[in-house]
């Protein structure tokens, strides 16, 4: 009680809460994109800067559970090709957060989110039924891999909301429903612990936000139980209409809060 009362959290907003983090759950081993609901719920319900904090720990025992889940189907060359650029755009993202307040940063996330599921959509209707992941070795693949992956590093950092943007990335280049499960998943797990240190400097992570994540972390486990249920029983087809519909809602909700 003494932690929701520090964090001003109500009965309902901490329900809430548990609903989000269940989310989360189901967004890492089913719709990845889905997070950005789980990301409007916790800047709702807590102050926004602080609530990326809450957030982060949620994330990455989500990540360590579809790591379990799909790491059999990683696609490792895509990974290597990402981390740099990522890197970089998490740096950036340290950087905007030093001075950016809330509503830069809903702004600044929504606007790009909006934008790369409209490439998206264009991109998959003007590409090859048949392209394969092997097409980001190609010079044009490289350089999107490099754009997306400074995206995602910039937006995951300021937002937590990197997973849209590495999602309609991954669906761009191809890969079908377990690759690019098992790829996001590995890539997420490393990105997320690589952006602890960040946070905590920023204050974003200390005791409190970690023994409310100690309160939330149970409702990830049968969210993520759910989506691996659920997932088998999701086509390919429907699976990248979830993907970027969940975007477009993630992005509005930022827009427009």
């Amino acid at each position: 009680m003494n932690m929701m009362a520090w964090w001003h959290i109500t009965g309902w907003g901490f329900a809430a809460l548990a609903l989000a983090a269940l989310l989360v759950g189901f967004s890492k081993t089913a719709v990845s994109g889905a997070n950005t609901v789980s990301l409007a719920i916790f800047a709702a319900v807590l102050p926004a800067r602080a609530s990326t904090g809450v957030l982060l720990p949620l994330l990455i025992a989500g990540d360590v559970l579809a790591v379990l889940t799909y790491r059999r189907h990683a696609h490792w060359p895509t990974l290597w090709r990402l981390f740099p650029a990522v890197a970089a755009g998490v740096v950036l993202g340290t950087v905007f957060l030093v001075w950016a307040d809330d509503g830069v940063v809903r702004t600044s996330i929504g606007a790009i989110l909006l934008l790369m599921a409209g490439v998206t959509v264009w991109r998959r209707r003007t590409a090859e039924a048949t392209d394969e992941p092997d097409a980001v070795a190609t010079r044009s693949g490289r350089i999107k891999a490099r754009s997306y992956g400074v995206l995602g590093g910039f937006t995951t950092m300021v937002a937590n909301a990197g997973g849209p943007v590495m999602s309609l990335y991954l669906l761009s280049a191809g890969f079908r429903k377990l690759g690019f499960l098992g790829t996001s998943a590995f890539f997420f797990l490393i990105v997320n612990v690589a952006k602890v240190p960040f946070s905590a400097g920023l204050g974003l992570i200390d005791g409190h936000s970690l023994l409310l994540d100690l309160a939330l972390v149970a409702f990830v486990v049968p969210g993520a139980l759910l989506g691996k249920w659920a997932v088998h029983r999701i086509n390919q087809r429907l699976f990248e209409q979830l993907v970027i519909a969940a975007t477009v809602v993630g992005g509005l909700q930022l827009l427009l809060r």
